[in-house]
């Protein structure tokens, strides 16, 4: 670092170039040509292309067939809109009330029930649908509590519909939320003052102004509940059938990549038109600067403090009793073990946890479910690696030219309308031949080492796939950061003799070191709960963490269910690790969407 008496002097020289002007031409110039650089973008834009962009024209020329339309194309879109559209009002009938709670309100343990509205949004599929599964499923604590019970949650609508309630519940909490406390007081103050009821003032003057907020916050419920898989997989059944799972469906089980192709165009089609339509609303929920926001308030009768309590504690039931059934339900004998003779010990046990580290039945194939964690965090480590290696240089340039961000940043932007299962079957079709059909400028040395050499059957097409997921979401975090870094420390530094490694460790790092590590973190998550991409791609041999817990949650036994209850438990809590990492990690001042 430099010390003090080096910034002192530097001060004084940086002053006293900037008056006689010996070095404002070449700062202006190299300032001017680092601004105006594409270069960095060219890794970012070529792995793109070959990862993303490629698969999705080969999906395009493969699906473009009239042939391939059936009932079952017109029966999975119309369910899909009929699910998510149905998850959507139920969201905001619980979403809009607790955006209300807290903007409105102040109660105990605010900050801390915020926060858990959160968790579900960033946890992994299976292990939000192994937490429902133990909670109120066939074999769950439920069954146990009320064995007379004839209520069936899994495999039906409503497990579905919970589901996406407690996953994207957040996001109208959070968008409402802010806008509900940004919003000026003195409107409704002065509707009250000339005799508007609550009703009148709500429907008049607040509703209005939130409308734009209401439909941007919709929309995204909307699109994330549009392209869910693990959810219809895991917790519907194969009885409904989504654009997603019929992807599934026709690409693994009936081999119909027509088909497959077909039902991923329309779905592309749908995401990215709600994805363009989401941005234009977004860019339209915006308020003028208000002098005074509203400050929440505590209750004041019995009736508020009633009202108030009732659904804080219906809230903080819907977002903990999942969560928590799942490590209970991991240390709980509930049935037999499959093929268990004699009586059964029922009560609390770690088996569950003993068993992830044998192979009981001493099969030649079997996987231990420990090694499909080593292989999860492999590939998160991967992840984490190519998208900071790849998004760093991107969020530079885009941070610095803003030709280069208008151009470019939409292209890199893109994946994020694309859906997992998608992307999938892009790379299976793209990569199901060996290597040198897919590249024929190698050299005839490479040729004969890679012969039979399949890009599709090696473990790198899982962290390739988790880094187009996650790459878009690494330089929207890192590009703010670095356009916050003023560029007269960099021009003072420079001038003082600093190579561009130690303007890089002096100035830009302390500075960036926040906002890497919580894009890591990011990362880390996306590829480590990743579902819809992984259940495609990955082999029998290296399977991720996910697809090994829905493995064991399609089995018989109550060993197979206890040791998924084993796996989603350790799951979970490394996601919430990198969950508090980020939110640690965050800067001041940024937004949650």
């Amino acid at each position: 670092m430099i010390d003090r008496e080096e910034a002192k002097g530097a001060k004084i020289l940086w002053k006293e170039v900037i008056k006689n002007g010996f070095a404002s031409p070449i700062i202006s110039s190299r300032s001017s040509f680092l601004r105006g650089s594409i270069f960095p973008l060219v890794p970012t834009l070529l792995f793109l292309a070959i990862f993303f962009f490629i698969p999705l024209t080969r999906i395009l020329a493969l699906g473009l067939f009239p042939e391939n339309w059936s009932l079952i194309t017109v029966h999975s879109l119309n369910f899909t809109l009929y699910q998510a559209s149905l998850s959507t009002l139920f969201t905001f009938a619980l979403g809009l009330p607790a955006a209300w709670l807290f903007a409105r309100y102040e109660f105990r343990g605010k900050a801390i029930l915020r926060a858990l509205t959160a968790v579900p949004f960033l946890l992994p599929t299976v292990v939000v649908a192994a937490g429902f599964n133990a909670l109120l499923g066939p074999r769950g604590l439920s069954s146990f509590i009320f064995p007379l019970s004839s209520f069936q949650f899994t495999g039906t609508l409503t497990a579905i519909v919970v589901a996406h309630v407690f996953y994207n519940s957040t996001i109208v909490i959070r968008i409402l939320g802010n806008a509900l406390t940004n919003l000026d007081p003195r409107l409704e103050q002065a509707a009250r003052t000339l005799g508007a009821s609550p009703f009148n003032t709500w429907m008049r003057i607040t509703l209005p102004l939130l409308r734009p907020h209401i439909l941007s916050a919709a929309l995204l419920v909307f699109l994330f509940n549009f392209t869910s898989f693990g959810v219809i997989l895991l917790l519907g059944g194969p009885q409904f059938s989504t654009l997603e799972t019929e992807i599934y469906v026709q690409a693994l089980q009936m081999l119909n990549l027509p088909m497959a192709a077909l039902l991923s165009i329309i779905q592309l089609l749908c995401t990215f038109s709600f994805s363009i339509l989401y941005y234009r609303l977004a860019a339209q929920s915006t308020f003028p600067t208000t002098p005074q926001p509203a400050t929440p308030r505590r209750a004041k009768n019995l009736r508020e403090k009633i009202l108030l309590s009732s659904f804080i504690f219906l809230l903080s039931s819907f977002f903990i009793l999942p969560l928590l059934s799942l490590p209970l339900r991991s240390i709980t004998r509930l049935e037999a073990d499959r093929g268990q003779r004699g009586a059964v010990t029922y009560g609390f046990t770690i088996d569950y946890y003993r068993e992830l580290f044998i192979n009981r039945r001493g099969s030649v194939f079997y996987v231990p479910p420990l090694e499909a964690a080593r292989n999860s965090l492999t590939y998160a480590a991967a992840t984490v690696l190519l998208s900071l290696g790849l998004g760093l240089p991107a969020a530079r340039a885009l941070s610095r030219s803003s030709r280069a961000t208008k151009i470019f940043s939409p292209l890199i932007t893109l994946p994020l309308g694309a859906s997992a299962i998608t992307l999938g079957l892009g790379y299976l079709i793209t990569f199901n031949k060996p290597l040198t059909q897919n590249w024929s400028l190698i050299t005839d040395h490479w040729l004969l080492k890679t012969e039979n050499w399949s890009l599709l059957t090696s473990p790198l097409i899982i962290p390739l796939a988790h880094t187009v997921i996650a790459l878009p979401f690494v330089i929207r975090i890192l590009q703010p950061a670095l356009a916050s870094i003023p560029t007269r420390l960099r021009d003072a530094a420079t001038v003082l003799g600093a190579s561009p490694s130690r303007v890089w460790r002096s100035v830009d790092w302390p500075i960036l070191s926040r906002a890497v590590l919580a894009s890591a973190g990011f990362a880390f998550t996306i590829s480590l709960g990743e579902f819809g991409a992984a259940t495609l791609l990955s082999r029998p041999a290296f399977p991720t963490l996910p697809v090994a817990i829905a493995r064991f949650l399609s089995q018989p036994g109550g060993l197979n269910y206890g040791q998924a209850m084993a796996m989603s438990t350790i799951l979970m809590t490394i996601t919430l690790l990198a969950i508090l990492l980020i939110e640690k990690m965050r800067l001041p001042g940024s937004k949650d969407f």
